[in-house]
């Protein structure tokens, strides 16, 4: 009983505990969640980022007469 927060008598010492307990672990998911969001938005701009570069890399390559060319992404990008 002692294990399980709801066996707590409400108003007591235990149920206050454990919910602040409770506050904290989902501010600090709050945090993670906010942090993992700016990550990705990050990655996914430098991702553009290469792919602008590439892109225009390889548009300013010379290409012989009669060369077929080869989409490296299969027209994904």
């Amino acid at each position: 009983a002692a294990a399980d927060p709801f066996s707590v008598l409400p108003g007591s010492l235990g149920r206050e505990s454990w919910c602040n307990e409770h506050d904290a672990m989902h501010k600090r998911l709050d945090i993670i969640e906010e942090k993992v969001i700016k990550t990705v938005e990050h990655l996914e701009s430098e991702v553009k980022s290469l792919l602008n570069i590439i892109s225009e890399t390889t548009s300013n390559i010379p290409i012989a007469p009669g060369t077929s060319l080869t989409d490296i992404f299969d027209g994904k990008y």
